[in-house]
């Protein structure tokens, strides 16, 4: 990776450190599996470690997950301050799909969605229209990811959030159709093709970086090669790839895993728990506003792809007869796609072929 002041170490983001407390914890939630059992369920506990959490109760195959948005949420308050333009629907739709696309990786659809809207100061909801279009976004978000919003909880925390701020997360609760299995890699094998689904931008991973971008560069109307301004572009939201992960399963297509990008970038490719090789050849194009972010921050092409999504949203490993079928249930969806690579046996990696770029089991350690 490159010098530590272009990275996420920079702004306060170790992976590191954070993922050694995420495998403490995944550790101590082991010990709580048998609870389940007094209820008269079970806990799948293959699923730790995966984006979703898996258990089985009263005959059903169900899946919980939560998630949050990060510092996104400050881009859309700097860039309303800075344009008067209202772009809070969009972060609402990005955190639904940090939830819900994390919730189909293992084959299971959103039935519930609950909110999370936490601010430093009740005068928030008082600032302009954004109230209003954080809660259009939310329905609409859930509507497409044929989710009922439940609920969820808005408390007020002076002192822990700042009065300007929001911090915007959520829960999803899913069930796995009948007739299937969760999708937890137990059929991923040699010989499957990946197939990557494009990514619109920054979705809800290295907004911190992107801030210090902004900073550096003259704010958010600071103009990309193209003329849009680096503010409108980074505040695209992310795709809901719940439609499409639907798609493929009522076809039956042979799917053997699914990955969400997120935190780590591509490294994600290789979060299955198998010692296999996962070989690239295409990848997506770069979208234009993280193709900026990485030229700014000055890293190398390993840390940028390590970081961000970098053009790739999703992954979808699959018998290679279904390959060309996934590209064009993508495109149904109204999502690009190429088929992108294949898995190999082999040590645990991803390899870059185009960029000679590779990462070991040792740059992603989940469980």
């Amino acid at each position: 990776m490159s010098d530590k002041s272009s990275s996420y170490g920079s702004v306060g983001v170790d992976y590191a450190t954070l993922d050694a407390a995420k495998r403490s914890a995944l550790a101590q939630a082991l010990a709580t599996s048998p609870l389940l059992a007094q209820h008269g369920g079970r806990s799948l506990d293959e699923s730790r470690g995966e984006s979703a959490f898996v258990f089985e109760f009263d005959g059903r195959t169900m899946a919980i997950v939560l998630e949050c948005l990060g510092t996104k949420s400050m881009i859309a308050r700097e860039f309303h301050e800075e344009t008067g333009v209202d772009r809070f629907a969009d972060i609402a739709v990005d955190s639904v799909a940090a939830i819900v696309n994390d919730l189909c990786c293992v084959g299971a659809l959103p039935l519930v969605v609950n909110a999370y809207f936490a601010t430093g100061s009740g005068e928030w909801y008082e600032q302009g229209t954004r109230k209003d279009s954080l809660i259009a976004g939310w329905r609409a978000a859930c509507e497409t990811a044929g989710a009922t919003w439940g609920g969820g909880e808005s408390p007020t925390l002076p002192g822990l959030i700042q009065p300007t701020e929001i911090d915007l997360a959520g829960c999803a609760v899913g069930y796995v159709p009948d007739g299937r299995s969760a999708i937890l890699g137990d059929e991923l094998e040699a010989g499957d093709s990946i197939v990557l689904v494009e990514s619109t931008g920054l979705h809800a991973n290295g907004a911190s970086l992107a801030r210090k971008v902004a900073a550096e560069s003259g704010g958010l109307t600071t103009e990309l090669p193209s003329g849009r301004t680096l503010g409108d572009a980074l505040l695209v939201s992310a795709p809901i790839y719940v439609p499409f992960v639907k798609a493929l399963m009522d076809k039956g297509l042979a799917i053997t895993y699914l990955s969400h990008i997120t935190g780590h970038g591509v490294r994600k490719v290789m979060r299955a728990r198998h010692d296999l090789t996962y070989v690239i050849e295409q990848l997506p194009e770069v979208p234009e506003v993280l193709a900026f972010l990485v030229e700014k921050l000055g890293i190398d092409a390993r840390e940028a792809y390590g970081t961000f999504n970098m053009g790739a949203g999703f992954a979808v490993y699959c018998r290679p007869d279904a390959a060309e079928q996934v590209v064009a249930h993508a495109a149904g969806s109204g999502l690009g796609a190429v088929v992108a690579g294949r898995v190999e046996a082999g040590p645990k990696r991803v390899v870059l072929e185009s960029l000679d770029i590779e990462f070991g089991d040792e740059d992603l350690q989940l469980r």
